[in-house]
């Protein structure tokens, strides 16, 4: 019973942030266009509300929940504070953008806080399929942002783009870490950085971190894999 008290506090300012941008997301629907003022405050208030439990939640010590899948520690909260203050001034600059351009819709909000879920996610995950999940619950936020003004049919074809090579993105990216586990029986992140410096560096074992490196600079964009990248601006 304590084990999951700890896990759950651990993991309290992502379920805070989880269950506001469902609400808003619901909430949208029976709320008037002139009345989404209030999408907007609700959003800026869960970013205040993920801050303050994260800060009420914070101990020197390194804590590790639901069997070490997830970490807390202080690096991780000081890098969600920073991503809520980036998000919050997202909104704000946002919020004339949309306006401008009638799209100014609950949804972008319930999309950038499930977007904010999976970078927090991959900030704490201490496990490959946690971070990978964090990844795409990101990924499948961005593509929809990506494709929120339906009418431009740039947009649209930048989105199915992303969609595309994020996809196959993915695949090298499980493709890597099956390999990992296969070489290493593990993993957890800090089982994996053991067992590469005990054990010599076996062809298949740097085929797999060349996977799973290759994976992530896909989905960062970086060089060479920016080739999604001018499109997806441009729409």
């Amino acid at each position: 019973m304590d084990n999951m008290q700890f896990d759950l506090l651990a993991l309290l300012p992502e379920l805070v942030l989880l269950g506001m941008a469902m609400f808003i997301l619901l909430l949208d629907l029976f709320i008037l266009p002139q009345n989404r003022s209030i999408i907007y405050g609700l959003s800026q208030f869960t970013l205040f509300a993920a801050a303050f439990f994260t800060f009420k939640t914070h101990t020197p010590a390194v804590g590790f929940a639901f069997s070490h899948m997830f970490i807390d520690d202080t690096l991780s909260d000081v890098i969600k504070m920073m991503m809520y203050l980036g998000t919050s001034l997202i909104f704000v600059y946002s919020r004339k953008y949309l306006q401008d351009r009638n799209l100014y819709r609950g949804e972008f909000y319930a999309m950038v806080l499930f977007g904010l879920l999976g970078m927090m996610i991959m900030v704490s995950g201490h496990n490959l399929l946690t971070i990978y999940i964090g990844l795409e619950l990101l990924s499948l936020c961005l593509y929809s942002l990506v494709a929120f003004d339906r009418d431009n049919p740039r947009a649209s074809e930048a989105a199915m783009k992303y969609f595309v090579l994020g996809a196959l993105a993915s695949g090298m990216l499980l493709y890597g870490m099956s390999m990992i586990y296969g070489m290493t029986g593990s993993l957890d992140v800090s089982d994996i950085a053991n067992s590469i410096l005990q054990q010599e560096k076996s062809p298949v074992l740097i085929l797999g971190l060349v996977f799973l490196v290759s994976g992530i600079a896909f989905k960062f964009g970086a060089v060479p894999f920016q080739m999604w990248v001018p499109d997806v601006y441009q729409g």
